[in-house]
């Protein structure tokens, strides 16, 4: 077999929609099943402009920029049943009250796995986060200054680039918490990057726990890439369903309705004085979280925001 018949194919959904609205857009596109998101945001594009390295990969001349329109693309096999998703995700658009239909149209693309990696290639720097942590690109050179920490990543099909708020706002938030020795749990580990953080921390051990397929596929690689597989041990499972035994840190990058399906379940799993960190929670969905987690005998030790993006830091009360 050639090699070009092993390429994998995906259906690539477009969608425009405003930067308030990527959280609502991203949810459901999730919801109805997508592998893996790109955003490109023309925010992010600028800023990266801005930086002289930066000119050999990003043109803004060859660039329409509207700053008021971010494009979400989704991911899903070709084998899937692509009319089905379509309608369902117009359904989802049509009956959200947040939401205009006549400003949200799709497109469809049909691309190879290639083609989706050159999508992170283009919008995709290295970037300091916190005090020491540095993440790379994998296909990017860098040298890294005395007591920092890098992390070497591949996104390929799995959300979670080192960029995006909520990931920025928990890694700076495990370079605060975690300790040497440390157990930690990534609950939704995406790509492996919050996983991979904690163990270059410092951590015992990290269970990363994904449900994706693909996540835990992209994670392996960037663990094997990171030199941490002595450390981190992976388990395709649903949320806390497949974890057992008790973390010092339990970790989270999600969505505010999930974390608080999540937080009945917390105490049985974390150790005395244990720390919950988590974030994907967009800012009118902070009382939400904190008020779960206080019912569910918490008490929050932080919260930070960023944009639009909440992040809370919480131990047992």
């Amino acid at each position: 077999m050639e090699m070009g018949d092993r390429s994998m194919k995906w259906a690539e959904i477009q969608i425009k929609t405003t930067p308030d609205k990527e959280e609502i857009v991203s949810s459901i596109l999730y919801d109805v099943g997508a592998n893996g998101l790109a955003i490109e945001d023309p925010r992010d594009i600028f800023e990266v402009s801005k930086d002289p390295e930066s000119w050999s990969f990003v043109d803004l001349e060859t660039l329409d920029l509207d700053f008021n329109v971010i494009l979400i693309k989704a991911y899903f096999s070709e084998a899937e049943d692509l009319n089905s998703i379509i309608n369902n995700i117009e359904n989802r658009i049509k009956d959200n009250p947040m939401l205009k239909p006549e400003e949200h149209g799709l497109i469809v693309n049909m691309v190879n796995d290639e083609d989706y990696a050159e999508n992170w290639k283009k919008y995709y720097k290295t970037t300091k986060i916190g005090e020491k942590i540095v993440i790379k690109p994998s296909w990017e050179k860098y040298n890294l200054e005395e007591g920092h920490i890098l992390i070497e990543l591949d996104p390929g099909m799995a959300f979670g680039t080192g960029t995006h708020e909520t990931t920025v706002m928990c890694a700076e938030a495990l370079e605060r918490f975690v300790k040497k020795d440390d157990i930690v749990y990534d609950i939704g580990c995406g790509s492996g990057i919050l996983s991979i953080i904690s163990a270059k921390l410092g951590a015992e051990k990290v269970l990363a726990v994904d449900n994706d397929p693909v996540s835990i596929e992209v994670s392996k690689g960037n663990i094997e890439l990171n030199d941490v597989e002595d450390v981190i041990e992976l388990k395709k499972g649903n949320l806390l369903d497949v974890v057992e035994g008790k973390a010092n840190i339990i970790v989270s990058n999600i969505i505010a309705e999930i974390i608080v399906k999540m937080v009945g379940v917390l105490k049985s799993h974390l150790k005395e004085e244990g720390i919950f960190i988590t974030s994907g929670i967009i800012e009118d969905k902070i009382q939400l979280v904190e008020d779960s987690l206080l019912k569910n005998g918490f008490k929050v030790l932080e919260k930070v925001r960023l944009n639009q993006w909440a992040l809370i830091v919480a131990t047992i009360n």
